[in-house]
């Protein structure tokens, strides 16, 4: 028991001297709240959303309380939306014309208060589609939460543990350069998260029988370069850190605002338009839209080509950063 005490004490002394980490674990449930009081602060989310091809009269149906109207630009790409159910009502003023979902209660009400309304000399087009389950919106979500925790545990705390027990010393007086062990690195990590994500896709889609619009090639250039990505923000990280504590608090101050900010568990459009900007500076955001685009809305490889850019760029420069910050010791 003595030396059971002994070592229990210790171990307290190293932690209560560590600054970092014994401030981490203070603030970050209070930054947890804070960042959740701020986001779902405002009013309520509407109950129903219709598109408009113009602005919105403010008159007659458009006035209707609990509803959203949203100016689209895309006819083509709205159509698509009110077959999977992400829109009620299409409504096109012009053109004399709407769109509705037969299969969807809640397009079937609004038609009903569009033609008791402004609505009766408007042309019925009718549509119908599958309905987008919670887990089909989900599953994206949760492979790009995977794959980042993956990506930046598997790279960056496995790199600050060599370095702490002397392993990247001894690969120091190796012919090896640096750019060589973080390349190796890179491309270790790649494959094999992209071998476990694709075994886990396809043994979900077994058994759940998510919807899958897109092409497989589109979704995984999406992964692909989101998992390159999170490596290249992981060796950010194990730059020049050696303590596993100290890295550890610094992975779970980048991870955990990626997943509850990306749009991994629930959408950002009933948030805080601050919150929306903020989740634009994450590459979890970036790569989880590309991957429910194409999934979801069927979008090719061109059209997540904006997405697949930014990625790109951020990767360039966390390979910059840390490729100059990077030391064996």
């Amino acid at each position: 028991m003595k030396r059971l005490l002994a070592v229990f004490i210790a171990r307290n002394k190293e932690f209560l001297r560590d600054r970092a980490a014994l401030g981490w674990n203070l603030l970050f449930p209070v930054f947890i709240v804070a960042g959740f009081a701020f986001a779902f602060s405002g009013e309520p989310a509407p109950l129903y959303k219709v598109g408009v091809t113009a602005e919105a009269p403010h008159d007659g149906f458009y006035t209707t309380p609990h509803v959203q109207f949203i100016v689209v630009d895309d006819v083509a790409a709205a159509i698509t939306k009110v077959e999977r159910h992400r829109l009620d009502l299409l409504v096109d003023p012009a053109g004399g014309r709407y769109w509705v979902n037969d299969e969807s209660p809640r397009g079937q009400l609004l038609e009903r208060l569009l033609l008791a309304g402004d609505g009766a000399a408007l042309h019925k087009e009718s549509v119908s589609g599958r309905i987008i389950r919670y887990v089909d919106w989900l599953i994206p979500g949760v492979l790009g939460m995977n794959i980042m925790f993956s990506a930046l545990y598997g790279v960056g705390f496995v790199i600050v543990r060599y370095r702490k027990n002397g392993v990247l010393k001894r690969l120091k007086a190796t012919p090896l350069s640096a750019i060589e062990f973080l390349a190796a690195q890179v491309a270790s990590r790649l494959w094999l998260i992209l071998a476990v994500t694709s075994v886990v896709f396809f043994g979900t889609h077994l058994f759940v029988g998510f919807a899958m619009y897109g092409t497989y090639l589109a979704l995984f250039a999406a992964f692909a370069m989101g998992t390159v990505c999170m490596i290249s923000m992981g060796l950010v990280i194990a730059a020049r850190i050696a303590s596993e504590e100290l890295a550890e608090g610094l992975l779970n101050l980048i991870s955990w605002p990626m997943m509850f900010l990306s749009g991994v568990w629930f959408s950002l459009e009933g948030t805080h338009p601050a919150v929306q900007q903020l989740a634009k500076i994450f590459p979890l955001t970036h790569m989880i839209e590309a991957a429910r685009a194409v999934m979801i809305d069927g979008a090719s490889l061109a059209a997540i080509a904006p997405q697949l850019g930014v990625l790109l760029a951020m990767t360039a420069v966390f390979l910059a950063i840390g490729a100059r910050l990077f030391r064996w010791e």
